[in-house]
């Protein structure tokens, strides 16, 4: 039996959280309606970003938040790193056709950092062949969204269950490999080729605070992380901090 994590929390408020290669805040609402409170951090300038949120290169703001004793004040840390060069669109049909180009895989110096913190964290990658324990192993159809968007999790410093993964309930709607295909699903990437308007990624999504499609396109639903939130909270013993 795992032992229950005590993390910090000030009277009176929701235990806050580190999101890390942040986006657009796909994850983070999920983590607000868990029942966290939620900073983030991106390299890129992230406008429509819900919550407090910090520019910058994620990875050296951590190690910052590490050296000032600033970390401590999060109890819990997410991190979607880039790691382009081994998801399944990469090392698939993108990569026999000679398309994309030279990309970063930040996971190991993510995971290294996030175990110099001592906090619990989980690290969100696409399926492919990122380096990561699949500790979880989320899908759309499991909250009974209009996209697979298949999710793999490792956990650091915490465990749970993986929850059952129903069967889907047909293909993705679009054109494969020069071939059309009806079916009770939006891809959430892309542009053209029966691809989802704006307002069909938002809605099957469950994101309705931003409508810049590539936002969309990379963000995991927040249901994802509501899920884990929960279930990470529900194993956790709430330290007050000092």
């Amino acid at each position: 039996m795992t032992e229950p994590t005590d993390i910090r929390r000030v009277p009176g408020q929701r235990p806050l959280l580190l999101d890390l290669f942040s986006c657009a805040g796909g994850a983070a609402m999920g983590y607000l309606r868990a029942g966290f409170r939620v900073h983030g951090c991106d390299i890129v300038d992230r406008p429509n970003y819900p919550f407090t949120y910090h520019r910058g290169d994620a990875l050296a703001y951590l190690a910052h938040l590490i050296a000032t004793g600033e970390i401590q004040r999060y109890a819990f840390v997410h991190a979607s790193p880039p790691c382009q060069a081994k998801c399944s669109l990469t090392i698939g049909t993108n990569q026999s056709k000679g398309w994309g180009g030279t990309h970063e895989d930040l996971v190991a110096p993510t995971r290294e950092l996030l175990d110099a913190t001592g906090l619990p964290y989980v690290i969100e990658q696409p399926n492919g062949r990122a380096e990561i324990r699949k500790d979880l192993w989320l899908c759309g159809e499991m909250y009974g969204l209009d996209v697979i968007r298949h999710r793999n999790f490792e956990l650091g410093g915490w465990t749970t269950t993986q929850p059952s993964h129903p069967r889907h309930r047909g293909r993705v709607r679009g054109y494969r490999h020069g071939e059309y295909h009806e079916g009770p699903y939006v891809a959430p990437y892309g542009n053209g080729g029966g691809k989802p308007t704006v307002p069909e990624l938002q809605s099957a999504m469950g994101i309705d605070w931003t409508d810049v499609r590539e936002e969309l396109t990379e963000a995991i639903p927040p249901a994802y992380t509501e899920w884990i939130g929960t279930a990470f909270l529900a194993t956790a013993v709430l330290g007050v901090a000092a």
